[in-house]
């Protein structure tokens, strides 16, 4: 079980206060906070290691080339990579690593008479990269909805897979918490002779994943989201598939030789880490994944679920029908994540008086507006739970909420 006062302690930014009131930070979808540990082993990169790795063969460079490539090892368990050494690349977030696949992958792969299928819950970054190949090759993108409880409408998965390359759908979303149904996404995917790529973004800090249980092909997330720091994410694939991308950037580092008449690229993830690569926000990222590790994701889901059952029981309680929280009402099916409207009162002077009661969400489209639009708002208020928020926290975001409503009456 999750020890919450032991765990809040660990998180250094909780002790602030915000208009003489101790912070409640409820955006941890945008991003989270990080744990002293993590803070710490960054700083112990920078004062003791920090040198430039792969090539320096004095002590430091040695120990930082350690580090940055132990760093892999560390995501991987986190996530059941079996060859975490082949099979993980580190990119700027999770939208650089979608970015990666699309452009690298879709580039060589997709022809104009094939089709890519994504979901009307997509963020704008599984969406926006697909539309600027799509004018560039011509293939089909196809969309699967969401049906009135937020949840994505698989009547016609079939039809839509029929001919399609490649399947990319987010594991939760991150306006509505729902948790789509990845190994099924995958089997029918698989079924089609397509590959499916999973954005992890909301789903790799809050729940289990084991991505060779889930048998998906590759899988695109964030530091920041986990725990650690901001500057690195995460592209996870299969190496077979990593092997058959040609490199995305291009320069120092990823190469394997250059002449005058072309170059030869890196095996492995090297080709996709041109420059000087984030070494110290590697070991931060991972330290990250062991302290999440150590927690455990079942009691971190446990946790959280049990978080958000009592704010979603707490909201409708005091609010009824004035509140509209979009996604699923079953907590077994969603995530801590709850983007709501209150009445008539915009999103953005929700968060303006929830911020005077030093309560801290996001308001606005959360990068998903084809699903604001089909959802029929131009914004919600979004609060979003962490491991080391408490019901106190949600408490605390009612009672800013009555001011709201009070004030706009």
């Amino acid at each position: 079980m999750i020890n919450e006062a032991e765990i809040r302690a660990a998180f250094p930014l909780l002790k602030r206060e915000l208009h003489n009131t101790p912070i409640v930070y409820l955006d941890t979808a945008a991003s989270s906070l990080q744990p002293q540990r993590v803070i710490d082993a960054m700083s112990h990169y920078y004062a003791n290691s920090h040198a430039n790795v792969h090539r320096g063969v004095y002590g430091t460079a040695e120990e930082a080339t350690g580090l940055y490539e132990g760093a892999r090892h560390a995501v991987g368990s986190l996530i059941g990579s079996k060859h975490p050494a082949q099979e993980i690349v580190f990119t700027k977030n999770t939208t650089e690593s979608i970015n990666l696949f699309v452009n690298s992958w879709g580039g060589t792969k997709l022809g104009p008479d094939d089709a890519v299928v994504i979901s009307i819950m997509e963020h704008h970054a599984n969406i926006v990269p697909w539309f600027v190949l799509q004018e560039r090759i011509g293939f089909e993108l196809r969309w699967i909805g969401v049906d009135g409880n937020g949840e994505l409408m698989l009547d016609n998965l079939d039809e839509l897979l029929t001919g399609a390359k490649v399947l990319s759908v987010t594991a939760m979303s991150n306006v509505l918490g729902t948790i789509n149904p990845i190994a099924e996404l995958a089997a029918a995917a698989h079924r089609h002779g397509a590959i499916i790529h999973v954005d992890g973004a909301q789903s790799v800090p809050h729940l289990p994943v084991d991505v060779d249980a889930l048998d998906i092909d590759l899988m695109s997330f964030s530091s920041h989201k986990m725990l650690g720091p901001t500057g690195i994410g995460v592209l996870w694939a299969r190496r077979e598939i990593l092997t058959a991308m040609p490199p995305f950037l291009t320069g120092g580092g990823m190469i394997l030789d250059v002449r005058t008449d072309g170059f030869t690229p890196a095996d492995g993830p090297s080709r996709f880490e041109a420059g000087t690569p984030p070494i110290a926000e590697a070991v931060g990222v991972a330290e990250a994944a062991r302290y999440l590790k150590e927690l455990g994701l079942d009691a971190v889901r446990d946790h959280e679920q049990a978080l958000t059952a009592y704010a979603l029981d707490r909201l409708f309680d005091a609010f009824g029908d004035e509140l509209t929280v979009h996604g699923p009402r079953d907590v077994a099916r969603r995530g801590g994540v709850i983007s709501f409207t209150l009445g008539e009162v915009h999103a953005h002077d929700i968060a303006q008086i929830l911020d005077s009661h030093a309560v801290c969400v996001r308001p606005g489209h959360h990068c998903a507006k084809p699903l604001m639009r089909h959802l029929g708002v131009p914004a919600t208020a979004r609060a979003s739970f962490g491991v080391y928020n408490t019901t106190a926290d949600a408490d605390a975001l009612v009672e800013g909420l009555r001011d709201a409503a009070k004030l706009f009456a």
